[in-house]
């Protein structure tokens, strides 16, 4: 087994920047459930990874499915997409004439979202192809399905520092065995787990007042 293989899977820290507990029941715990829209995001997943479908468009190479590791950050995973375009500050492709800069490029199903989230993915992407092409990977981009658009994101220092925030966070976590508690938002209407993960029930589970609560009840009831 090589020592990226020992790394985290990079698509989690999407995840855990929605949600430190979900990411811990489905990346560390090994639960999953799937709804309409995780069912989507697959579908759509497969296709974009389908690396039967790479093409080169002039001065444009799209690859799909591409390994991507950062020992930095202790992820590995896969892109969507990398676009390679022709560009003097770019590095050079086996098998390809010129000089290539690269471009992550993630497909999700949704819309653009406030939260850093999808972008914090994306970031972690081209920190990956800057440590293994040995480039500068300025910016990417986000296909939202939902709106059919991309959204072009700066590889920012301020997300880069996040990013590698976070992926320290996320190996000690593992490296720790923890399961975050509960933090019941409105995060959790949309997430895929909240069945197995109960925010609702968790949210009434004060077990001082529960029992007051059944006392005061019981009471009542024989007054």
């Amino acid at each position: 087994m090589t020592e990226s293989e020992d790394y985290l899977q990079m698509s989690g820290i999407q995840h855990f920047s929605f949600c430190r507990r979900q990411w811990a029941l489905a990346y560390m715990e090994q639960q999953w459930s799937e709804n309409l829209r995780t069912a989507e995001r697959r579908l759509e997943h497969e296709r974009a990874h389908d690396d039967t479908l790479n093409e080169k468009r002039g001065d444009l190479l799209i690859i799909r499915g591409m390994r991507v590791t950062s020992h930095r950050l202790r992820l590995s995973g896969e892109c969507d997409v990398v676009e390679f375009r022709a560009d003097e500050n770019g590095v050079e492709l086996y098998g390809r004439s010129g000089r290539w800069l690269p471009m992550p490029v993630e497909y999700k199903h949704g819309a653009s979202k406030e939260s850093d989230a999808d972008r914090l993915q994306l970031c972690a992407q081209a920190m990956a192809l800057e440590e293994m092409l040995s480039c500068k990977v300025p910016r990417g981009a986000i296909f939202y399905a939902s709106s059919r658009r991309r959204e072009y994101v700066d590889i920012s220092p301020e997300l880069r520092a996040t990013a590698m925030a976070m992926a320290r966070e996320m190996n000690e976590y593992f490296r720790r065995g923890h399961t975050p508690k509960v933090k019941p938002g409105r995060h959790c209407n949309a997430c895929s787990l909240k069945e197995l993960c109960l925010p609702a029930l968790y949210r009434r589970t004060d077990s001082g007042k529960y029992v007051r609560e059944h006392i005061e009840e019981a009471m009542g009831g024989g007054a």
